[in-house]
């Protein structure tokens, strides 16, 4: 809720035309699954629950643009060359600008392989015809959202949810760090929640956007799972009877406490964690076009003060852009050095990494700088801000504190995938997501203050 006087509450009301779709998106049981060096095998063993996909379509108005929004049960990007072609194709179909695309992973950990460069080990024949499965069915979600537009609107509220936890767990001679639950820090643990309603008063869809690793299934885990995403969507549409979104924050270093397991009940009960605490929000928040205002005092041994609903105006402002944003690279390797390197090793968890390794050079290119790309949607007094890396949860709590009067939705994974983006003051210590990030010290803060400068000239 936004306070536009000591004594008014309005919500955040933004009109459009709105519509959902959704579909399954399951692969074929036998596609190469390692999400993990440490996996025992390669293939999966069935399913935890459904991988779905999901698509929100937004129109200001009749002769305004289309925005649109997807997300899907998958983990993250390796080969570039996989996502842009999907994308550009609906890009070319739908005649977008490549600002009006959002494409947004949950960053699954236990999702199929989408990288077509593993077509050559074990079930990797099935990932380009899965990745042709996903360009077909986003293509249809996207059609069918275009035929079903209705006029309705968006309500967006904070509130807090405490799954998720520090994972960067420093050892006692405080250089060298672990990847896993660190006691003694402090998480990030704000939830924005998103409603939309139509103006029949239907619930149409909710959109939960938090920052936390789905690494609950690990290593040990043999089945396709959305992870604690599947179970938190559950949990929604079975209270408001509508689809529930999800968008995963800037969560480099945050993940659930209890994590790295096979246990799928455990993924589940992070889920009606989180699932809970979202509509906590939603129950609390003002009816569509409503605001709560100070009406009168009222003596009754007390002096009371009264209170009362009150119609508000929604804004049907939109705007989006695309950025990209110079941030300097490491000192790397070349691409031929990390091949050589590759085609030596023998060691089966080494050379995954290796592998990974490799697909980011081949992104980056040889040069000393990368331009990250980053997109803004300005949805009334609500913004999105996405761009494709594991951003630490620095990147939303800066952008948010930057802007504390609006609604802000940070996304990690969205739009593709490089690397960590981790904060300056780690880059002196062995810690894996400096180990492994192309970026240079100093990536981050640069792309924030980037940012905020970009959402203060909107």
């Amino acid at each position: 809720m936004q306070k536009t006087d000591p004594f008014t509450i309005a919500s955040n009301n933004f009109k459009a035309s709105f519509a959902v779709a959704e579909a399954v998106i399951n692969p074929p049981e036998a596609i190469y699954f390692r999400n993990w060096s440490a996996a025992t095998t390669d293939r999966a063993t069935g399913f935890h629950k459904p991988l779905l996909m999901q698509c929100l379509a937004i129109r200001a108005h009749q002769n305004a643009p289309h925005l649109f929004l997807i997300t899907a049960d998958l983990g993250w990007w390796i080969n570039a060359a996989d996502e842009y072609a999907l994308r550009k194709y609906l890009l070319d179909t739908f005649e977008l600008e490549a600002s009006q695309l959002l494409c947004c992973l949950s960053h699954t950990h236990a999702g199929p392989s989408i990288c077509s460069n593993n077509k050559d080990k074990e079930g990797g024949e099935y990932i380009i015809p899965y990745l042709h499965q996903l360009r077909q069915t986003m293509e249809t979600l996207m059609s069918g959202c275009v035929s079903n537009l209705a006029p309705g609107t968006l309500n967006w509220e904070y509130g807090t949810c405490s799954l998720a936890a520090n994972r960067d767990l420093p050892l006692t001679d405080g250089q060298r760090y672990l990847v896993g639950y660190h006691p003694g820090a402090v998480a990030d643990d704000t939830l924005l929640f998103g409603h939309i309603t139509t103006d029949t008063g239907k619930p149409l869809c909710s959109v939960v956007n938090y920052a936390c690793h789905p690494t609950t299934l690990a290593q040990e885990n043999h089945l396709f799972s959305p992870d604690f995403v599947g179970e938190m969507r559950e949990v929604i549409r079975n209270h408001t009877g509508a689809p529930c979104l999800f968008l995963q924050g800037a969560s480099g270093e945050l993940a659930p406490m209890v994590q790295y397991v096979s246990d799928t009940a455990i993924a589940d009960a992070h889920g009606r964690q989180l699932g809970f605490a979202a509509l906590s929000v939603y129950e609390g928040m003002l009816p569509p076009g409503k605001g709560y205002r100070f009406k009168e005092s009222l003596l009754s041994g007390a002096p009371l003060a009264l209170w009362d609903y009150t119609t508000t105006d929604g804004s049907s402002a939109v705007s989006f852009c695309k950025l990209e944003i110079e941030v300097p690279l490491k000192d790397l390797p070349s691409l031929e050095e990390i091949r050589k390197e590759w085609e030596r090793c023998e060691d089966r968890v080494l050379k995954d990494k290796l592998w990974r390794k490799l697909n980011t050079r081949q992104v980056i290119g040889g040069g000393d700088h990368a331009k990250v790309p980053v997109w803004i949607w300005k949805l009334g007094d609500g913004y999105i801000v996405a761009q494709p890396n594991e951003a630490y949860s620095y990147f939303q709590r800066t952008l948010r504190a930057a802007f504390p009067d609006k609604k802000m939705a940070v996304v990690n994974i969205a739009n593709g995938y490089i690397g960590y983006l981790p904060e300056a003051h780690f880059y002196q210590k062995d810690i894996y997501s400096c180990n492994t990030t192309p970026y240079a010290q100093g990536s981050l803060e640069r792309l924030t203050l980037a940012v905020i400068a970009a959402l203060q000239n909107l």
